[in-house]
């Protein structure tokens, strides 16, 4: 009763269509999306838009694990997101709507077609709660509580179409499927899964947690709130990189900054006269310093990502906070970066 209340309220608080599935599963926020590639692919041609370390997983996945023929990658630098106007829509699409790592994000679903024969696959971990997300365009979504809601990690969540559904009943993959990745129940999918049973039993504390943080969405306004939380934040980082001394938003374009992975980089004139080496090392020591003080955690960039700063925005975040700790990275310049 408990999984089937949190499944509840995350279609209330979503406003996710009713004729939509939506089920809990066994996974961390990569594992839920990995979960409908082995279900979903190989019916159709697959275009994977890859624009960050994630994006880059489903390419090894679809290409080197599932040998899924004819697949096209859209591929775009950090910083860049892929070009939405070379999507065929009668393929399956597989993307993530907000790149974790380089802080850029979908900015529509414009280029998405209503008519489209393909499914699309979104991975929205870290968008979901933060993001306005056009479901009628997102045949099957995933996306894990611990981002924007702040809960614990390996809970993922499935958000499927019925179009998602027919083709699951339909479609036969040639590969086995993982047990703990099964959707079927011999030839039909397992409705059980979509009214609070699970493929592997979840810890309950964590199911008690996320439904706290659900009722804590509704209390302070619903999703409207929860955008405007993240929106602020961005804002806020926005108004101080303007008189910074060092740092830049990663995003090219200010349309696909995520308000969640708000992702800085450093100035190529300040690399230019520090040197790529003495940055590095003067960047650990201010992150360093940051963490000792219980100032910040967690800040530097993604291991793959240009060296620089990450910042959460997620609706569990102030946005005074966030000033507070773009304070201390400017101070932190003249203190450890700029020293050379």
């Amino acid at each position: 009763g408990r999984i089937y209340n949190v499944i509840c309220l995350i279609r209330e608080t979503l406003n996710i269509p009713n004729e939509y599935f939506i089920g809990i599963v066994p996974a961390s926020d990569t594992g839920a999306i990995e979960m409908l590639l082995w279900n979903l692919l190989g019916e159709r041609p697959v275009d994977v838009l890859a624009w960050e370390s994630f994006g880059n997983d489903w390419v090894k996945d679809i290409v080197n694990q599932l040998k899924i023929e004819n697949t096209r990658i859209l591929k775009a630098e950090y910083g860049e997101v892929s070009n939405f106007s070379k999507v065929n829509c009668d393929n399956d699409v597989v993307f993530t709507w907000n790149g974790t790592t380089s802080g850029v994000c979908v900015p529509n679903a414009d280029w998405i077609n209503d008519e489209r024969k393909g499914l699309t696959l979104c991975d929205a971990t870290s968008a979901v709660y933060s993001m306005d997300l056009p479901w009628k365009k997102l045949d099957a979504t995933t996306f894990s509580w611990q981002k924007v809601l702040g809960g614990e990690a390996q809970h993922g969540v499935i958000i499927l179409s019925p179009r998602v559904i027919e083709r699951l009943e339909k479609f036969k993959p040639s590969r086995p499927i993982p047990k703990i990745f099964q959707l079927l129940s011999k030839t039909q999918v397992n409705k059980k899964i979509f009214l609070g049973n699970t493929i592997n039993t979840p810890s309950m504390l964590c199911i008690e947690d996320v439904l706290s943080s659900l009722q804590w969405v509704k209390k302070i306004g619903g999703l409207d709130q929860t955008i405007e939380i993240s929106k602020n934040n961005l804002k806020a980082v926005e108004t101080k990189l303007e008189n910074s001394s060092w740092l830049d938003f990663l995003s090219s374009k200010k349309e696909t900054r995520s308000c969640t992975s708000i992702c800085l980089k450093v100035k190529p004139l300040v690399i230019e006269a520090i040197g790529d080496e003495n940055l590095k090392k003067n960047l650990s020591k201010l992150l360093d310093y940051l963490e000792k003080n219980n100032i910040a955690y967690d800040i530097g960039s993604y291991r793959d990502a240009p060296l620089g700063i990450r910042i959460w925005g997620g609706a569990t975040i102030n946005h005074k906070d966030i000033e507070i700790l773009l304070d201390w990275l400017e101070w932190g310049y003249y203190e450890f970066i700029a020293k050379g």
